[in-house]
């Protein structure tokens, strides 16, 4: 048992108010009022306590720190259609980014390929502390894949321009996701008559099987797009197919909010901005500003930050929300948006984002308000267990 007492606590659930904490094995078991001080126990006036911060895009150990050509493993640049590739494969759980992770606060990210192919693989949810990829998935099987990785725009026609291959052109990319998806769905389709007549069953097509949770709906399609075309264009063949999306980057959505913002009701499960702490180090990003995380929330569009680590490196997720704030975003939706906003958007908010008792223990200690850049992490919890101890 931990019990942590006089915290300032910020649990995305009601405003801020002082009481204790106290975790037994792997969840929070009293949230306020004053404990009797069982197990191990701190005493931390002054200290804030949030829920362990999420990024719901990243690249998390598909790009190592410092390792070049034979670190990076986020992109299989051989065919733009990849989709039974799978995070888990490809993941180096002693990657420096993870402690410098959850060092930071961040607890649980959702990791995967990049955005060079129209369709990249398949993206998981781990916590930042464990011992390899097995031990740090987040949840059970049903949760690998989270979701699975798609992109428009620049990327794809850059990479496969260069190999003399289709897509070149925005137009080809959209034809390659239509004509993907659709096979994709025959194939289901087929396997599903096959199910009363086995002699029709069509033959064993990994790409397309790995696309039957995403024709289900089981889990969203990941997609890249930062220009306002290109996220139309993912709005527009995700309702095509009827299939759950989730609109990644989302650089020039705040000059479009109207037109997405409907799409919540329908096939839309959430949006992740960013990142935004970087140069406009292409075309797409001409519009770029943190001035969008404002935009958004006077729009009434509820969203996630992201880091796409390694572009902004994972630790500093809670310094984008503080520039964010600064740029006119309120306090309390900038935390929301690195806690529970990212936790919708993975489908573990049953868990996680959020301080209330019976849920997991994964929660971030500061001494000082955790958006104030001079604020450090000085304790981390990740599934009950102290994994990051400054208090001592």
């Amino acid at each position: 048992m931990i019990t942590l007492k006089n915290l300032k606590i910020l649990s995305q659930v009601k405003p801020e108010f002082v009481g204790d904490v106290v975790i037994d094995d792997d969840r929070i078991v009293q949230v306020g009022g004053t404990a009797k001080g069982d197990g191990e126990v701190y005493d931390l006036p002054e200290h804030y306590i949030v829920p362990g911060f999420i990024d719901a895009h990243s690249h998390l150990g598909m790009f190592e720190n410092g390792m070049g050509f034979e670190g990076n493993d986020g992109n299989e640049i051989s065919n733009p259609v990849t989709p039974e590739l799978r995070a888990i494969d490809a993941i180096n759980p002693f990657d420096m980014g993870f402690e410098e992770a959850y060092k930071a606060g961040v607890t649980t990210v959702m990791t995967g390929p990049g955005s060079a192919n129209v369709i990249g693989g398949q993206f998981v949810i781990i916590n930042t502390y464990g011992k390899g990829v097995d031990d740090m998935i987040f949840e059970t099987e049903k949760n690998n894949p989270a979701a699975m990785k798609a992109a428009f725009g620049e990327n794809p026609k850059r990479v496969y321009d260069s190999l003399k291959k289709s897509p070149n052109t925005r137009m080809a990319t959209a034809s390659i996701m239509r004509d993907t998806l659709f096979k994709a769905q025959e194939y289901m389709k087929k396997k599903e008559r096959a199910e009363q007549d086995p002699d029709k069953a069509p033959t064993f097509n990994f790409a397309y099987e790995s696309l039957i949770p995403v024709l289900k709906r089981e889990i969203p399609l990941k997609i890249h797009c930062h220009r306002a075309d290109d996220i139309l264009t993912a709005i527009r063949i995700a309702n095509e197919f009827n299939i759950k999306f989730t609109l990644d980057h989302f650089t020039e959505g705040y000059l479009i909010a109207d037109l997405v913002k409907p799409e919540f009701k329908k096939n839309l499960c959430g949006v992740i901005i960013g990142p935004l702490l970087s140069e406009r180090s292409k075309i797409e990003l001409k519009n770029l500003t943190f001035g969008a995380p404002r935009i958004l929330h006077e729009a009434g569009i509820e969203f996630a930050m992201m880091t796409d680590c390694p572009v902004i490196p994972q630790q500093y997720l809670p310094v984008c929300m503080s520039i964010a704030v600064r740029e006119g975003l309120p306090e309390d939706v900038a935390l929301k948006a690195i806690t529970i906003n990212p936790a919708k958007i993975c489908g573990i908010d049953d868990k996680v984002g959020t301080i209330e008792t019976n849920k997991l223990a994964n929660l971030a200690v500061f001494n000082g308000h955790p958006l104030d850049v001079r604020s450090r992490c000085v304790m981390t919890i990740i599934n009950g267990k102290i994994v990051h101890n400054e208090v001592c």
